[in-house]
């Protein structure tokens, strides 16, 4: 499902024209982002966590020159989904 197809189905849902349901789409989007750059949590009950985790530090391999490589610690946003998500889709998804 792309982002237009979400918006369509948020203004079929709620009877909200289309213009503006893209516009609360983007300003949820933009609230999220911003509060994970921030190293924040955001939660949405029944649904889940998106969050940060840093990465540590590692030593990686370069297999065509046979070389190591240090890549530096890292911070990469995550999706957690919930019991209640995780059991529906189980229920559900084949």
């Amino acid at each position: 499902m792309t982002k237009k197809e979400i918006i369509k189905e948020v203004s079929d849902k709620t009877g909200i024209e289309g213009k503006k349901a893209e516009i609360i789409i983007e300003a949820f989007m933009s609230s999220v982002k911003e509060h994970l750059l921030r190293q924040g949590k955001v939660s949405l009950r029944r649904f889940g966590n998106f969050m940060v985790k840093k990465r540590a530090a590692k030593i990686a391999q370069n297999i065509s020159k046979g070389t190591s490589i240090n890549v530096p610690a890292y911070y990469i946003p995550v999706f957690k989904p919930s019991a209640e998500f995780k059991k529906a889709v189980k229920k559900t998804v084949r």
